[in-house]
């Protein structure tokens, strides 16, 4: 009965909406990057990168929505590098990935430390505060999960819309598929191949490096070392469990983060007390891989996900 309350109840719904934000941004920026057929494994080490870039802004005097600017443009200055090496040189996207992953996650601990480097606790900002949304925050349960968040959050589901609609009802959309699916039929309508993916890569990482800043501008007041905690290998997954679609990929985020809010919650009850603590913090992790295998048995592959592509080659 205390797991039946605990789904049934308002702050659960909303805690799991909060945690699923960040993934919801990432997860749509490695789509992008996947849907046009580059794989983005750089996505952990830009998560941070925002996350640090995106507060060290508003700590060092912008507003919020500037700091959130400046987290997008600093992760598309990362893809833009991953783009370049993948795309036209055509190296292994593995590697490339991996690469990024450590070059941004180190540069961001290099320049905390250069910037702060007396500093024992990370400062704090003022981050996003919920706004309440008249008449529909009064709904039972529904009401107080979905339209009592942060801006970034409303935002979030926003750009599922946005990109479901940018993908499947507009030429562009149709030629970022292509460019996954079918590079040579993009290339024989006249269109760049390597501009699209490098275009796609570019903008997804920005994404990427906002779902990072939300954990420090919207999720909590600062920055710490491990905050983004593998939340970018989580999206990687969420993209696949998705089947490479933004609506099922953001059910698959608030499936996640909902196994997260209730692994907290189910350790405070009497059933908490008896079984030890790390099997609740696997408990998430568990239930998303079998639903990912579930899942990824009927996802269909971008066909050239990871092919690179080179015009007039064989």
């Amino acid at each position: 009965m205390e797991i039946l309350d605990i789904l049934l109840s308002a702050s659960f719904w909303a805690a799991a909406i909060r945690i699923a934000s960040p993934l919801i941004f990432a997860t749509l920026g490695e789509l992008i990057c996947e849907r046009a057929g580059v794989l983005n494994l750089g996505i952990e080490g830009i998560m941070v990168a925002g996350a640090f870039s995106g507060w060290m802004a508003v700590y060092s005097g912008t507003d919020l929505w500037m700091g959130v600017t400046v987290a997008l443009l600093v992760g598309m200055i990362f893809g833009a590098l991953h783009s370049v090496l993948t795309v036209p040189f055509g190296l292994s996207q593995h590697v490339v990935g991996l690469g990024v992953t450590l070059l941004a996650t180190s540069s961001t601990y290099y320049a905390y430390r250069l910037a702060l480097p007396d500093v024992t606790t990370p400062p704090k900002i003022a981050p996003f505060q919920p706004m309440e949304i008249p008449v529909f925050v009064d709904i039972p349960v529904l009401g107080p999960a979905l339209f009592a968040q942060t801006p970034l959050t409303y935002l979030a589901f926003t750009l599922v819309v946005v990109v479901s609609l940018i993908l499947y009802r507009t030429p562009l959309g149709l030629a970022v598929r292509a460019a996954g699916e079918n590079p040579a039929a993009v290339a024989a309508q006249g269109l760049s191949v390597t501009g699209i993916r490098m275009a796609a890569v570019t903008v997804g990482s920005g994404l990427m490096a906002v779902g990072g800043a939300f954990l420090t501008m919207s999720a909590f007041d600062s920055f710490f070392f491990e905050m983004v905690n593998g939340r970018g290998w989580i999206c990687i997954a969420l993209v696949v469990f998705g089947s490479w679609r933004p609506g099922k990929a953001l059910l698959g985020a608030i499936l996640f983060a909902a196994f997260e809010a209730l692994q907290i919650r189910v350790q405070q009850t009497s059933l908490g007390a008896n079984i030890p603590y790390q099997i609740f913090l696997m408990m998430p992790y568990i239930l998303s891989i079998l639903a990912l295998v579930a899942m990824s048995r009927r996802a269909a592959v971008p066909a050239a996900l990871m092919v690179p592509f080179q015009k007039g080659a064989r």
